[in-house]
């Protein structure tokens, strides 16, 4: 029963991260003023270009979530290997609410005087604030398997 949860929770990461690169690719293409250019011009936008970079972290982050399972499936959940693994995701999903916060500031500062910015910065704060909610539980997680690997020295 474990392994089948664990083998399901892998598919759903695999999935998410499916889901997101398909998005990336295609989202550029339907936005408005996208239509009227060729295929390199609209992937060499500077904006396209960060949200990739900015992309980085948030699948590297699904990389370590995948192998965080996998060393649970092992029964490694209380190793090094776990806690450092917890240390990774929750450094990418910092990196990665630094670059959503940059990237609103960037189009609050930027915009088009004719757009209104309203709808993209309450989706920056949104995301922001759940990136930093995911930050706060991985280290809340990271905290208790390291507790757990210090009783588990001792009683050895």
């Amino acid at each position: 029963m474990k392994q089948r949860s664990i083998i399901f929770l892998q598919g759903v990461i695999v999935l998410v991260g499916l889901v997101a690169l398909a998005i990336m690719i295609r989202f550029p293409l339907t936005e408005g003023r996208a239509e009227n250019l060729e295929l390199f011009s609209i992937y060499a936008d500077p904006f396209i270009l960060y949200v990739y970079a900015a992309s980085i972290p948030f699948f590297i982050a699904l990389y370590k979530a995948f192998k965080l399972l996998g060393y649970i499936g092992q029964d490694k959940a209380f190793s090094l290997k776990s806690v450092s693994t917890l240390r990774s995701i929750k450094h990418c999903a910092f990196v990665l609410s630094i670059f959503i916060v940059m990237a609103g500031v960037y189009i609050r500062i930027f915009h088009h005087k004719d757009d209104d910015p309203a709808g993209f910065l309450a989706l920056c704060m949104v995301t922001t604030f759940l990136t930093l909610a995911v930050a706060t539980a991985v280290s809340v997680f990271e905290k208790i398997l390291q507790k757990g690997m210090d009783l588990k020295s001792k009683n050895e």
